[in-house]
C-alpha cells in the first residue's frame, strides 16, 4: 500500500495558474503560512507555462512576488479526493499526501469544450489552447499549415502565438457574424487596455485570412489530418493544413468545488464579494466562478488571498477593479455566445464520447446525462466525462450529476491508502 504522509497550512491553495500565484501570494503577504499544489511540474498553469512564466511581465511578477513570500510550492501533485478528516487527498506517482488546512482556495482554473464534428478525432486536430501548450512544450510547428477555428479573442492570441513559432496560420474561422464583431469592438471604448491589446494582435496577424461568420464542419485526412472543410455563408470549402486549432469556449473545472459541497449556478461557484464560497473557510477564485480571462482571474486571486488571510480591509480595496472586469466578462460571454446551427454538426456517426467510443446517434435516443451515462457508458472513461459532460450539455441541454471520487483517475493502492488515512508515524508537518 502506498505511505501517507501530512502536510498542513493556514491559507492552501489549489491551482498554481494566475488566479492561484496571485491568491497564495496575497495570502503569504499578509503573514499566513501558504502551500500551493499543482499537477504540472511548476508554477503558471496553462496560461503561463513554459517559456512564459518567467519572460511575461505578469507571470514574472508574480512569480518573484510569490517566491519572496516564502510560499511553499507543491508541484507534480494532483488532488483527488477529500479526506476522511477535512483535509485534501493528493498524489505523486506512488506517494499519497494528506493536505490539511484552515482555509483553502480553489483555483482549479478551466478546460477548453470540444465540439464534435466529423473528423475531430483525427491526430493534429487540438484544442486551440492545446496545441498552444504543446507548443510552449516544445512541439514544432515551423513551416505547418494551421487553420484556427472556434470564437472569442483566444483565437486571435493562439494564432498570433504560432505565427511567432514559425506556423502558417492559414484561416482564422469566427463563428460570430461582423455585426457581432462589431459591436464588441465599440464597447471596448471603457477598456483602453483592451484596445491595446486589439491593436496589437491586428498587427501580429497582418496578412492571415479572417473568416466571420464561418466554422469547422469536417475534418479529412487518412491516418492524420489533411484537410478541414469550413462553411462560410451557407457555402463550403476546403482548406489543406497540418493541424487544426478549435476553441469554442472554456469550461470552469468546478469538480472539486461540488465535491466538497459548495454551491454552484449556471455550472460555476458561487462566491460573495470575499470569494468565499457557500462553504465556510473555503474560497474560489479565477475561471471556476465563470470565465473572465487572465486580469479577472488575478484579481478575484488577490481579493481571495487578502480574505482568507484575513485582511478583508485591503481585500474589498480590490472590489471595483474587479466588477469592472466582470463586466468585460458578461460582455464577452454576450457577444461571442454559440450559434444553434453548431448543434448540427455532429453526423450520426460522429463519436462525443472518445473514452468509451459512443456515437451521436446511440446518445440522441436518451432524455438526460444520467440516461445516457447508464445505457451508453458515456462519461464513465478516464477523463469522467470532462470532454463529452460540456459537449453533451451544448448538444442536448444535459446537466451533469453530482461529482463522486476520485475526480481524477488514481491508482487503486493511493486511492485505498488516501482513504484508509495514514499512520501518525508517516506523518510530516509543514507550518502550523
Amino acid at each position: 500500500m502506498s505511505r501517507v504522509t501530512k502536510q498542513q497550512f493556514e491559507v492552501l491553495v489549489v491551482g498554481a495558474g494566475p488566479a492561484g500565484m496571485a491568491a497564495a501570494t496575497c495570502a503569504a503577504e499578509s503573514g499566513s503560512r501558504v502551500g500551493i499544489v499543482d499537477d504540472n511540474p511548476g508554477l503558471g498553469g496553462q496560461v503561463w507555462r513554459g517559456e512564459t512564466v518567467d519572460s511575461a511581465p505578469q507571470a514574472k511578477h508574480w512569480g518573484e512576488r510569490l517566491r519572496s513570500a516564502r510560499v511553499e510550492t507543491i508541484c507534480g501533485t494532483r488532488v483527488f479526493g477529500q479526506s476522511q478528516t477535512g483535509g485534501l487527498l493528493a498524489e505523486r506517482g506512488d506517494q499519497v499526501c494528506e493536505l490539511q488546512y484552515r482555509k483553502l482556495i480553489l483555483a482549479t482554473g478551466a478546460r477548453e469544450r470540444f465540439l464534435p464534428f466529423p473528423g475531430w478525432t483525427l491526430p493534429n486536430v487540438f484544442g486551440a489552447g492545446g496545441l498552444q501548450a504543446l507548443v510552449k512544450s516544445g512541439l514544432p510547428v515551423a513551416g505547418k499549415r494551421v487553420v484556427v477555428a472556434g470564437t472569442g479573442p483566444l483565437l486571435l492570441a493562439v494564432a498570433a502565438y504560432l505565427r511567432h513559432q514559425g506556423a502558417k496560420v492559414v484561416r482564422v474561422c469566427e463563428q460570430k457574424s461582423w455585426a457581432s464583431l462589431i459591436r464588441f469592438g465599440l464597447g471596448l471604448w471603457r477598456e483602453p487596455g483592451k484596445i491595446e491589446q486589439a491593436l496589437a494582435l491586428r498587427k501580429q496577424l497582418a496578412g492571415i485570412p479572417f473568416a466571420p461568420n464561418c466554422w469547422p464542419v469536417e475534418a479529412l485526412g487518412t491516418g492524420a489530418l489533411e484537410a478541414v472543410v469550413i462553411e462560410r455563408d451557407s457555402k463550403t470549402e476546403t482548406v489543406a493544413c497540418d493541424f487544426l486549432a478549435c476553441g469554442f469556449h472554456l469550461v470552469p473545472n468546478t469538480e472539486l468545488a461540488e465535491l466538497l459541497a459548495c454551491r454552484t449556478r449556471n455550472h460555476c461557484v458561487r462566491v460573495d464579494d470575499f470569494q468565499q464560497t457557500s462553504v465556510p473557510q473555503v474560497f474560489c477564485a479565477g475561471e471556476p466562478t465563470g470565465i473572465g480571462g487572465l486580469d479577472l482571474a488575478i484579481s478575484e486571486g488577490q481579493i481571495s488571498g487578502l480574505a482568507a488571510a484575513g485582511n478583508r480591509t485591503a481585500a474589498a480595496r480590490l472590489f471595483r477593479e474587479r466588477n469592472r472586469m466582470r463586466r468585460f466578462a458578461r460582455a464577452l460571454h454576450e457577444s461571442f455566445s454559440l450559434r444553434s446551427e453548431l448543434r448540427r454538426l455532429p453526423s450520426p456517426e460522429t463519436i462525443v464520447c472518445r473514452c468509451e467510443d459512443v456515437t451521436y446517434s446511440r446518445l440522441r435516443s436518451h432524455t438526460s446525462w444520467r440516461a445516457a451515462k447508464l445505457h451508453t457508458r458515456c462519461g464513465m472513461g478516464p477523463c469522467q466525462g470532462r470532454v463529452c459532460g460540456p459537449a453533451t450539455q451544448f448538444l442536448f441541454d444535459w446537466s451533469p450529476d453530482s461529482v463522486r471520487p476520485p475526480i481524477f483517475p488514481t491508482c487503486w493502492e493511493n486511492l485505498s491508502a488516501g482513504f484508509a488515512q495514514s499512520e501518525p508515524e508517516h506523518s510530516q508537518v509543514t507550518g502550523g
